[in-house]
């Protein structure tokens, strides 16, 4: 499923967004010498590695490095040592002005949205890692926002574009295995890798010269510096900083079904998650769960049987009933997978692998079809420069990030069915939920627009 402009402004109406004239803004110029200059905030960990795929297309300059810590910084200033440098990402916007064309966001996820909205409100061709925001206010928000400039965006689901992903969208749109009835999707790691468990502790240490640590908050509310509890590794198992193991590698696993079997917003929400969180009510204020089945009752579509589709997400070593392994041949479940049940047969895609079809005897002289190879990075790239729709642009980025956030917010209601008015952008039957639909930025961090 491609998004456009177009499929996103008919999916915005339909959840009954209010947008803003789209007018079409030219791409901007490459530099005099045929590069984009690029600006990397956060080069750090993940940062590092998304700045060398950008650097790898040969068609980037990086113009400019931007991280909080100075010590992860360290590494970008060596190997671009031309790049100019900051430690306050809107001191990098405000002073950079037309000398960069484009912006990377690869930070924790509390801060994806007010950097990435402030960078396309300039104007500038962004790439932002997933999920695309901390909350779902923010997905709409940016989605609308990348449409009203214009420019090119990516969200860094980098296995979208892998070969796996590609052919199991396209065996669903073939109809290899006829509409799809049931979808299990699941990982088997937890938030105990994050290590986080909580409560959060009372201890405070010294914040570390090298760390702006008033400039890691960003938007969220203050918390002390605690060294090797947040920065630089943990923050995701946080609720302030992070969306947990469902907003992490859910946006990779979901992305597949999602987007083969053209889905919308869920109609409604319902989670599982272990006793001792659920139970622990210092542990529900700060943490996730160490593990969590979250089912989503979906619209029917076009490659769905019935009006309405289930698709169910389990992590922490969880994996569907074991009566589910008939549709795999009887097989171990894979320690990451997605499996679309179908009237014809059954796809298993084993993340970041290439899918297999069931029954094996059935499709073992199936006609695969031919692949165009792609590269999540260089795409973006070569889009900034010709205007091409990137595989996960922001129109089709904003949508998929609501539905991963809408799992977080059920975490916090367990055993609950959470009725989903997308149009409203609330929940219709519990109104708490609501309260975790939009946050508060913290007094100094206001982003217009958000």
């Amino acid at each position: 499923m491609s998004f456009t402009r177009r499929t996103f402004v008919r999916s915005a109406a339909a959840m009954g967004m209010a947008l803003p004239a789209l007018t079409p803004v030219p791409v901007r110029a490459a530099s005099p010498n045929g590069k984009m200059n690029h600006a990397a905030i956060g080069v750090g960990g993940k940062g590092w590695s998304d700045l060398l795929a950008f650097a790898s297309s040969g068609r980037v300059h990086v113009a400019a490095i931007c991280d909080v810590d100075l010590t992860r910084r360290r590494q970008a200033e060596q190997k671009f040592p031309g790049a100019r440098r900051y430690q306050d990402w809107r001191e990098l916007l405000a002073k950079e002005g037309d000398r960069i064309d484009s912006v990377n966001v690869t930070t924790p996820d509390h801060m994806h949205a007010a950097i990435t909205m402030t960078a396309l409100k300039a104007g500038k061709h962004v790439y932002c890692q997933k999920p695309l925001t901390h909350d779902i206010y923010e997905a709409r928000q940016v989605a609308a926002a990348a449409v009203k400039a214009g420019v090119t965006t990516q969200m860094g689901t980098q296995l979208a574009s892998g070969n796996g992903n590609l052919m199991s969208v396209a065996l669903i749109e073939n109809g290899a295995i006829g509409k799809v009835k049931r979808a299990y999707l699941w990982s088997n790691k937890n938030i105990g890798n994050y290590r986080p468990h909580g409560p959060r502790s009372a201890k405070t240490d010294a914040v570390p010269d090298h760390v702006n640590w008033d400039h890691w908050l960003g938007t969220a509310p203050v918390r002390p510096y605690v060294r090797g509890v947040y920065h630089p590794t943990w923050w995701r198992g946080w609720q302030d900083f992070g969306c947990g193991w469902l907003g992490d590698m859910g946006c990779h696993i979901m992305d597949m079904p999602y987007r083969s079997l053209k889905l919308s917003m869920p109609l409604s929400i319902k989670a599982t998650v272990e006793d001792e969180w659920k139970n622990n009510a210092a542990r529900r204020k700060e943490t996730f769960p160490r593990w969590q089945i979250v089912d989503y009752i979906y619209p029917g579509t076009e490659r769905t049987v019935g009006d309405t589709i289930q698709l169910t997400w389990l992590d922490g070593y969880k994996y569907p009933p074991d009566e589910v392994r008939k549709y795999m041949g009887g097989e171990k479940f894979p320690q990451q997978a997605a499996l679309l049940i179908g009237e014809a047969g059954s796809l298993l895609l084993p993340h970041g692998r290439m899918p297999r079809l069931f029954p094996v005897e059935k499709f073992k002289d199936y006609s695969y079809p031919k692949l165009r190879l792609r590269n999540h990075y260089h795409d973006w790239v070569k889009a900034c420069f010709d205007g091409e729709t990137t595989r996960s642009n922001f129109a089709y980025a904003g949508p998929m990030t609501e539905m991963v956030l809408a799992g977080t917010i059920a975490l916090r209601f367990p055993d609950q069915t959470l009725q989903w008015d997308a149009a409203g952008m609330s929940y219709t039957n519990v109104a708490e939920a609501n309260n975790y639909v939009r946050r508060t930025y913290r007094a100094g961090w206001e982003v217009e627009g958000l």
